[in-house]
């Protein structure tokens, strides 16, 4: 089997095209691809399906075997894959995934492949059954009565191990916990960022952003992935946690955001929801397995 791994910001995929390809048990051939040591490596495999409704489908896998929904970082590759490959002929189209379809504009370099892609991340889910949330461990928190149904709830305490975090809860086609501290270049994250996705609020589990405001317009972030751990970068977490910055007023809407991977530009109408995210996309190898 054909397989090209590529990576946006340092979050890495296997990339097996569908069109060409027939792989059978996509869970299973994802736990095995995504080990380090005796596969090819990475956060996940995404298989690049046809589809009846867009220019193609997006397909992930985690490392896990588990199935996501999307993945900001590995839509942005598979826009670059679909034209690159052959398999579009235009710098504008559109991608099937399980959180709906996602409109994508390439950006071409100098040598006719695609260097970035701009993603239409669609709109921000605040209504907690969406996002979703167990709204009756919710509700037994007092600070979450405070929010109509509709309004983003933040700063909701969630005591972790040995430390209170303030969560804002942010849908972007996955779960989101947006928590903001003084520095996550010392943050302990593997302490906390297994017992946080797993909390109870959280009957899907969920992604958990760490933050640090540096100014309006500057945040750095680190990232805990349900069925993933710690990754270099997220996507949907970096557009969540711009929306939850700027809901908090802690930002403006048009934010860099500096992973561990690189950075990624997210745009955020308040008025509308809607999200967009710029940032890399990079073929690293192909290969047969």
């Amino acid at each position: 089997m054909k397989f090209t791994k590529m990576q946006g910001c340092g979050n890495d995929y296997v990339y097996i095209n569908c069109f060409e390809e027939d792989p059978q048990n996509p869970g299973e051939l994802a736990i095995k691809l995504s080990d380090r040591h005796f596969g090819i490596g990475g956060d996940g495999v995404i298989f690049i399906r046809p589809s009846k409704v867009a220019d193609c489908m997006m397909d992930m896998y985690n490392l896990d075997g588990s199935r996501g929904k999307m993945c900001g970082n590995g839509i942005r590759c598979v826009g670059k894959y679909a034209y690159d490959h052959g398999i579009v002929d235009k710098t504008e189209i559109t991608v099937e995934t399980l959180s709906g379809i996602k409109t994508l504009t390439l950006f071409p370099g100098d040598d006719g492949k695609i260097e970035k892609v701009r993603v239409d991340m669609g709109t921000a889910e605040f209504r907690p059954e969406m996002i979703p949330l167990n709204t009756k461990a919710l509700a037994a928190i007092p600070e979450s009565s405070a929010f109509k149904n509709g309004e983003c709830v933040k700063n909701i305490p969630v005591t972790i191990k040995d430390k209170t975090f303030g969560f804002t809860f942010v849908s972007m086609g996955n779960p989101h916990a947006v928590t903001f501290i003084d520095d996550t270049k010392t943050l302990d994250i593997v302490k906390y960022g297994p017992e946080a996705e797993v909390h109870e609020l959280f009957p899907e589990k969920a992604n958990i952003e760490f933050i640090k405001v540096n100014d309006a317009s500057h945040i750095d972030m680190r990232v805990w992935e349900r069925g993933s751990g710690e990754t270099f970068a997220c996507g949907t977490g970096a557009c969540a946690a711009v929306v939850a910055c700027a809901e908090n007023g802690l930002t403006g809407t048009d934010v860099e955001v500096t992973l561990l991977g690189g950075k990624l530009y997210i745009s955020y109408d308040k008025a509308s929801g809607r999200v967009l995210m710029t940032g890399p996309a990079v073929e690293v190898f192909s290969g047969v397995i």
